[in-house]
């Protein structure tokens, strides 16, 4: 019974990972400018990545012989979402920094989208 309820939690989890992702490529698809495609890039997939990998992380682990083994490659997974945590802002920041910097404009309302 307890297997069953985990299965629907990561189901969920990969579900929920899988509309975000899924978000941010309509959305870097639909925004106006380079600014604005940063956002959901930046955001949704970093969500994105938390829901998938704690699903994984879940699914991994055998609840009925706890091993070792399979929690310190749950916990090595949640430490890849720690990572993708600190580094994808710090990312998006500097590649925003790069569009300022090689003279990029943002997006103003009125104007014509280019393609």
């Amino acid at each position: 019974m307890l297997e069953m309820y985990i299965n629907i939690g990561v189901i969920f989890l990969l579900c929920c990972g899988l509309v975000l992702f899924a978000g941010g490529g309509i959305g870097i698809l639909r925004m106006p400018d380079f600014y604005s495609r940063l956002h959901p890039a930046g955001k949704l997939d970093t969500l994105g990545t938390l829901f998938m990998i704690l699903g994984l992380a879940i699914y991994n682990i055998d609840w009925h012989h706890l091993a070792l083994g399979n929690i310190l490659v749950s916990l090595k997974m949640l430490l890849i979402v720690v990572f993708i945590f600190h580094a994808s802002p710090t990312a998006t920041h500097a590649i925003v920094d790069a569009g300022i910097q090689a003279g990029m404009r943002p997006w103003r309302k009125g104007e014509q989208r280019r393609r």
